[in-house]
């Protein structure tokens, strides 16, 4: 069963959406014209994903921003399309965000520097309408949400040296030792972000698990296409553009470090 199909609705438009939810013939995609469950299908490799998608519950509001503004703002990562980002974003700098959770601090980013286009890239249903209807409410132009595979993206529907930044912030940690080789930021993964990465474009990372930044840390200082922004070759402070989100307040409550790595792709 997939995300949609077992996403239940709460809220004044709950009981309509659960009827129409029990009309629903089985198999039925939960979202006609939304988010597809499996973008990309079979027509790529198999291999171990960074991700682990989650199963939560689907508000009303959520459901009606899928169904409303999927259309409009959203996109399934297929990997059969290079993006045209110019034609997408109206011409504005783009940078990619890989993981949004609920989209808050996207949107907060997105109102705070209206000219540069954000393409947000989640596997979370109940996120991806949460910051669709954000979009709508606050009137953000600049922003795009996608569903599916982030390296699908970079490897398949990108252009070389078309992103002006790239954020990564709180990634799944992957705590135990035999899942490391799941976490997100590995030489491999820089050297594909690199490549679409224009020269001077940012890759800014954050975490609040310190076995996790330590290994930033040393993948980024020792990649040949990416160079530290801080001179003695450390953590950055938090710049000011990245919110501080309710998820690294608790964080913060419970004595967690948060460490931010911000490298520059190497380049004229």
């Amino acid at each position: 069963m997939s995300e949609f199909e077992n996403a239940t609705t709460e809220g004044p438009r709950g009981d309509s959406l659960r009827t129409a939810t029990a009309a629903r013939a089985k198999g039925e995609p939960r979202f006609p014209g939304g988010p597809a469950a499996d973008p990309a299908g079979s027509h790529h490799e198999r291999r171990i994903r960074s991700f682990q998608p989650r199963r939560s519950r689907v508000t009303a509001g959520q459901a009606d921003a899928l169904q409303r503004l999927w259309p409009v703002w959203g996109l399934d990562i297929d990997g059969l399309r290079t993006l045209d980002l110019d034609g997408m974003f109206g011409g504005l700098p783009v940078v990619l965000e890989i993981g949004f959770g609920m989209g808050e601090a996207t949107a907060q980013m997105a109102a705070a520097d209206p000219a540069t286009g954000i393409l947000a890239v989640d596997v979370h249903t109940p996120g991806q309408g949460n910051l669709l209807g954000l979009a709508e409410r606050e009137g953000l132009s600049n922003v795009r949400v996608a569903n599916g595979d982030a390296i699908i993206l970079l490897r398949e529907m990108l252009p070389p040296a078309s992103l002006d930044g790239l954020r990564v912030y709180f990634p799944d940690p992957w705590p135990k030792k035999r899942h490391h080789k799941r976490r997100l930021i590995q030489p491999e993964f820089l050297t594909l972000a690199a490549s679409r990465m224009k020269p001077g474009a940012v890759l800014h990372c954050a975490t609040d698990w310190e076995p996790y930044a330590e290994q930033m840390l040393d993948v980024l200082s020792a990649h040949p296409d990416l160079e530290n922004t801080q001179e003695d070759g450390g953590y950055a402070p938090r710049p000011a553009f990245r919110p501080l989100t309710r998820f690294e307040g608790q964080g913060l409550d419970k004595g967690h470090v948060v460490h931010d790595l911000l490298f520059r792709r190497r380049g004229a």
